[in-house]
This record gives structure tokens, sequence and C-alpha cells, in this order.
């Protein structure tokens, strides 16, 4: 599985937190037509949150575990994402197991609140069930700015 809604993860505390950014363009086929013009569909923002959040899991776990979501508790669409907005992505990890992690989480553009969503679960899998590990481990270092 490829990721293309984290372009880079700004920091991580392992277990803990993450915060990642998307930068928008209008390059990408994704738009769909608002109001005041081309919108980000907003379940592809939820998307780049529950991303950025395996991303965390991967992180934490040096590659060996990911996350795949299984409920949302609650999810709010604040405002819309527009081409060119750089979306600031937060995850908190609220609790976790070997199994189970869950997580609650904003994206932002700016100072304006885009989307709030708690209580993601996600079940913990084996990422080498889904993709090649060291291919997520290149794509992981590239998100990091090529350090670990």
């Amino acid at each position: 599985m490829r990721f293309h809604l984290v372009d880079r993860i700004e920091s991580w505390t392992p277990h803990t937190e993450i915060r990642a950014r998307k930068l928008t363009s209008a390059a990408e086929e994704f738009w769909r037509v608002g109001p005041d013009g081309p919108v980000m569909p907003k379940p592809l923002v939820l998307e780049a949150l529950c991303q950025a959040g395996t991303w965390l899991v991967m992180l934490s776990s040096d590659y060996a575990r990911r996350a795949a979501l299984l409920s949302i508790e609650h999810v709010e669409f604040e405002s819309e994402v527009y081409s060119g907005d750089v979306l600031t992505i937060d995850g908190t990890v609220i609790s976790n197991s070997d199994e189970v992690a869950v997580l609650d989480g904003t994206v932002t553009v700016g100072e304006r609140r885009v989307l709030t969503a708690t209580g993601m679960m996600c079940a913990l899998i084996d990422t080498g069930k889904l993709d090649d590990p060291e291919r997520v481990r290149l794509h992981g270092e590239q998100l990091l700015g090529g350090a670990l």
C-alpha cells in the first residue's frame, strides 16, 4: 500500500503522538466542485489523519506493525480544504495494546481547524502481511527527511 496523503513527518513520540503534513496540489486527481472552487473530499481529509496514525504505529514498532482502521467514535468536519492548503495532521494515542490502538486527532490549515476525530480504533497487524517491510521503511525514512 502506498501512502499519498502524508508528505512529511514533522515530529513523533513513540506510542504517543505524531505531527505530519500534507501540501495539497491542484495536480492531484481527487478535487471535487465546491461553492468557492475545488475542495478536497472530506473522507480523504480523514484518510490523511488515519495514514499519519498508521505511520506512528509503524515508526513505534520499527516498521513491524501497522494500523488498520476498525471504527471511529466521532468525526466532525469543520472546514473545507482547498488546493494549495497545507494540512497539519496531529494524532495522539489514547490507549494501546499489542493488538489494538485508539487515537484521537485533528487536521488544521494554519489556525483553521478542518477536522476533529475521536476514538479511532485500529487493529495492529504485521506490516509484512500488507506490504514489503523494506519498501515501507524506505518510504518512512523519506517522510522523516532521510533520518531516523
